[in-house]
């Protein structure tokens, strides 16, 4: 039985990554936890604690040689993986070294410092795609950077803008949320190893010394508190892939729009069997927007549960901790299929230039207005010359002719004011405006995919 469709061989495959789901395994985390006690043993070696020998055997100890169901049935017994784990590498350790394995350590110490290392793990993979993503978007929107489309607020035509501009705009808000994760890094990416209640009484005087030992042989930070119940650092990881999808549910909804029949400025590349619909064979829907959206409208529900977790009890809390198990695997998975639909819509998007101009039209010249009421504005004052171009605007509206016919009758305009409009109705000035907020935006985004790069961990 599947109980998430991320898991589920019918839909998995839609909505998560094959790479992060591969990170988030039942077999990758039995081989993160043997790295964390393998670093353990190596750590406590290092300070006379135990022999050298322990982190070898450990070593030699590959995730297939568990037996994952059999670890899986003790847990309903157990109350967590740790215990049967533990259990089941010490029957494959040589007997005399099985009594200084897992010392000094807690199953949360465990099983927490193996989470960081899969969430190191897949922050790579969204690093990889937030870089691809960002690096096509880029490519589009300085093609189509002085490419005149329409504007739009709430809706409804504004004022002309280039498709350039709006695909920056997508740029900047994903580049936005991808500067913050070299701080999350530092934040999230920090071992465990306090012992049951926190103090590390198991390790006596040495305790300092083998904890900054045991990060440094992973790769990861030591804490000076222990974070057992400390849960900002999983919850700020949660929200920050909440964000990632957020941002790309932006882009992913302009998509939409854009790709409606009555709009038709963009559309997502076509595959044979792709978008179709059973019942309506002329159908191409917009899978990788619907793909992101579905992660966008599922992902606050798992932040939501990182952040209430984070009321945990006394020294280890009875429950909340478990329910980090659910929800940070799945925005994880949530995230790697919404930026593999991204990096589609950035890479492969079906742009057609026709029709935006067309759009341009279809308000007799309604986008203008703003740039009328303006150079009006000039000689009759502002509200004069918003009443007047709003009356055109109706007349527009009303009966169909074009705003320059509508103004043509207003007798309130001079005929030496009219003869300096014409310049309202060209599209160059807001060509140039949109051009030059676009190359703003490339610039200032351009760093940002160095950035993010994966940092240089110690092999494990």
């Amino acid at each position: 039985m599947t109980f998430s469709a991320l898991d589920s061989e019918l839909t998995g495959p839609l909505f998560a990554s094959v790479g992060m789901r591969a990170v988030f395994s039942d077999r990758a985390k039995l081989a993160a936890m043997l790295t964390v006690e393998a670093a353990l043993a190596r750590a406590e070696a290092a300070h006379g604690l135990v022999p050298k020998a322990l982190a070898t055997a450990i070593g030699r100890i590959a995730p297939g040689d568990l037996d994952i169901a059999k670890i899986g049935d003790d847990t309903a017994t157990a109350g967590m993986p740790t215990i049967p784990f533990v259990k089941a590498v010490e029957a494959k350790l040589p007997a005399k070294l099985r009594a200084d394995f897992h010392r000094g350590a807690t199953s949360q110490d465990v099983l927490d410092t193996a989470l960081v290392l899969q969430v190191a793990d897949g922050l790579d993979l969204v690093a990889a795609d937030l870089a691809t993503i960002i690096a096509g978007l880029a490519k589009l929107a300085r093609a189509h950077r002085r490419t005149p489309q329409v504007g739009r607020t709430y809706g409804q035509h504004a004022q002309p803008i280039t498709f350039g501009y709006a695909v920056a705009v997508w740029l900047a808000g994903i580049a936005e949320v991808a500067a913050d994760l070299p701080r999350l890094r530092e934040r999230a990416l920090t071992a465990s190893l306090d012992g049951p209640v926190g103090t590390l009484p198991g390790l006596g005087g040495k305790a300092e010394r083998v904890r900054a030992s045991f990060a440094a042989e992973l790769g990861l930070v030591s804490t000076a508190a222990p974070w057992h119940v400390l849960r900002a650092r999983v919850a700020e990881t949660g929200l920050w892939l909440a964000l990632v999808i957020g941002a790309l549910a932006k882009m992913a909804t302009d998509v939409v729009h854009l790709s409606s029949t009555e709009v038709g400025e963009v559309s997502e590349a076509h595959a044979v069997g792709r978008g179709g619909s059973s019942a309506l064979p002329h159908k191409r829907n917009p899978v990788s927007s619907t793909v992101i959206l579905a992660a966008h409208g599922a992902a606050a529900g798992h932040v939501a549960t990182l952040v209430n977790a984070m009321a945990a009890a006394d020294q280890r809390p009875a429950g909340p901790w478990h329910t980090e198990w659910h929800a940070l695997p799945q925005l994880f998975g949530l995230a790697s299929g919404a930026l593999r639909e991204g990096r589609r819509l950035a890479e492969d998007l079906v742009v057609d230039k026709t029709r935006m101009r067309d759009n341009l039209d279809m308000t007799g010249g309604l986008l203008f207005a703003g740039a009328v009421s303006a150079r009006l504005a000039t000689q009759l004052g502002r509200d004069d010359a918003h009443r007047l171009v709003a009356k055109a605007a109706d007349t527009v509206r009303e009966t169909g002719v074009s705003l320059e016919e509508a103004l043509a009758e207003e007798s309130a305009i001079p005929q030496a004011l009219w003869r300096t409009l014409a310049p309202a109705f060209d599209l160059t000035p807001a060509v140039d405006a949109a051009a030059a907020a676009t190359d703003r935006i490339l610039a200032a985004t351009k760093p940002v995919a160095r950035q993010i790069a994966p940092r240089k961990r110690r092999k494990r």
